[in-house]
């Protein structure tokens, strides 16, 4: 073992938690606790060049030296240490090989009730100029996903707009449709909705319960911040309207847990108190916060100290999640919510979500966008759901996005967290999906981080929290 080692820097990254250090081995997004030895064998081959056989001398007098080269061993296999010999070449990662569409997400009505000032949605209307989706083109829809993915046990129907009760007709003959034809085939379906709570009436909030919707409810927090952007066409607010409907669901509703969803505009930095009166004031089972930095109206835009803001105040949030969770309880932050159970589940992302690959969304007329936030953009459609799916297109498109050569992403620690970041956010602040998304970069390394100090002091303390409050959230 005379060749001489060289550490790995961009596979590896050690963050301090408390007494202990955690090691994320990067290619993998694998999270171990590191000892004594392996730490200092990592610091050796750092700080100087030498042999593994040079190694051992050296640290003998410390370490048992069979560890010692047990160790080396390891961590040659994982590729956190090089001796300079060749690695096996790294299998390319497949696109439209993947191919597996479970997810459609239908853009019932371009009309929406609402004329929230943030909106980024290109293709909206208001209520009377709405364009509705047809059923012919919805049943489309899903056809073209089951004939897409065979396979698949379970599918999710997406129901979107401008407002999708405004075209609560065409949901319930939708809903019923799918449960007939999934029944059918021994396939399960799952339905999904993202609100804004207005048009919720005691019965619409019985039949979702009845089929099970997801739901999830765009609320922006206590009334003057809610105001500030959510309004009627007409410009009044809606927070007491919103506010109603949404204690009714919530005293209704049974069949799944019901979300929050808070866009965080300019002067709008105050997560805490949002999340406050959300969860506990108004009992949503969890609360997701979306920063904007790159809406069309740049007066919306976070500057980047109230950016610095938000993730300063996440990490707040993020310390009552911890001593919660220590004591078997959950503040529903689902922004550290979900990235836990990315680390938990060991989650590799090539690609930043499912887009393209997993999810595809139909805007009113049947053109198959690669996410909701696309539909009316100047994004090409990628075919439609009378012609099927473009794939040589759509393939292209994310063979671009996978090669990050180039980019910085191929070094960067939270490459397989992030996978440059999201298109849309990247489509609208650099006018290009492939772009990465430079300016959160900082921002989510040590957002990474702090969440492997969180998980990693509740697997050490209170594992049982994992068992109940992070595995179920993928069962419906």
């Amino acid at each position: 073992m005379s060749e001489i080692l060289s550490l790995r820097e961009h596979n590896l990254h050690k963050v301090r938690v408390g007494e202990r250090t955690m090691m994320l081995h990067i290619p993998t997004n694998a999270l171990y606790g590191i000892d004594e030895m392996t730490d200092t064998v990592l610091e050796r081959v750092r700080a100087e060049s030498l042999s593994a056989d040079q190694l051992v001398q050296q640290l003998r007098g410390r370490f048992d030296e069979q560890d010692l080269r047990e160790t080396v061993g390891e961590l040659l296999t994982l590729d956190l240490l090089s001796d300079g010999r060749p690695k096996p070449a790294a299998k390319p990662v497949t696109t439209l090989g993947n191919l597996a569409i479970n997810t459609v997400v239908l853009n019932v009505n371009t009309g929406c009730n609402l004329s929230c000032t943030y909106c980024y949605k290109e293709d909206l209307d208001t209520p009377d100029k709405g364009r509705r989706m047809s059923l012919e083109t919805a049943q489309q829809s899903i056809e073209l996903m089951l004939a897409e993915s065979p396979n698949e046990k379970r599918f999710s129907v997406v129901f979107f707009g401008g407002e999708p009760l405004s075209n609560i007709k065409l949901i319930r003959t939708v809903v019923d449709y799918c449960e007939a034809r999934f029944a059918q085939l021994g396939k399960q379906v799952d339905f999904v909705m993202t609100t804004n709570a207005t048009l919720l009436t005691d019965e619409i909030v019985d039949w979702l319960d009845e089929h099970r919707f997801g739901l999830s409810i765009s609320m922006d927090g206590p009334e003057a911040i809610h105001d500030r952007n959510r309004r009627t066409v007409g410009g009044k607010g809606t927070y007491r309207t919103v506010s109603e409907k949404a204690r009714k669901l919530l005293a209704r509703y049974n069949a799944r847990p019901i979300g929050a969803r808070v866009t965080l505009t300019h002067g709008t930095t105050e997560v805490e108190r949002i999340w406050d009166h959300l969860f506990n004031e108004l009992g949503f089972a969890e609360v997701g916060f979306a920063p904007v930095t790159s809406g069309d109206i740049d007066t919306f835009n976070l500057s980047v100290d109230e950016l610095h803001e938000v993730f300063a105040g996440f990490k707040r949030l993020g310390e009552r999640y911890l001593s919660e969770a220590l004591q078997g309880r959950t503040t529903g932050f689902s922004n550290l919510h979900q990235l836990i159970t990315d680390l938990h589940e060991g989650q590799r992302k090539a690609l930043p979500c499912g887009a393209g690959l997993k999810m595809l969304a139909v805007d009113h007329e049947g053109g198959l966008n690669l996410c909701h936030r696309f539909t009316g953009s100047s994004l090409p459609t990628f075919g439609d759901v009378k012609t099927g799916i473009e794939k040589e297109a759509l393939g292209e498109f994310l063979d671009q996005r996978l090669d990050r050569s180039g980019t910085g992403c191929e070094t960067c620690r939270i490459r397989n967290f992030c996978a440059g970041g999201c298109y849309h956010e990247s489509y609208a602040r650099y006018q290009d999906p492939i772009h990465p998304t430079y300016h959160y970069c900082e921002l989510m390394r040590d957002w990474v981080d702090f969440g492997i100090g969180v998980y990693s002091e509740i697997m050490a303390k209170n594992p049982s929290f994992i068992d109940r409050f992070i595995s179920p959230r993928k069962v419906h």
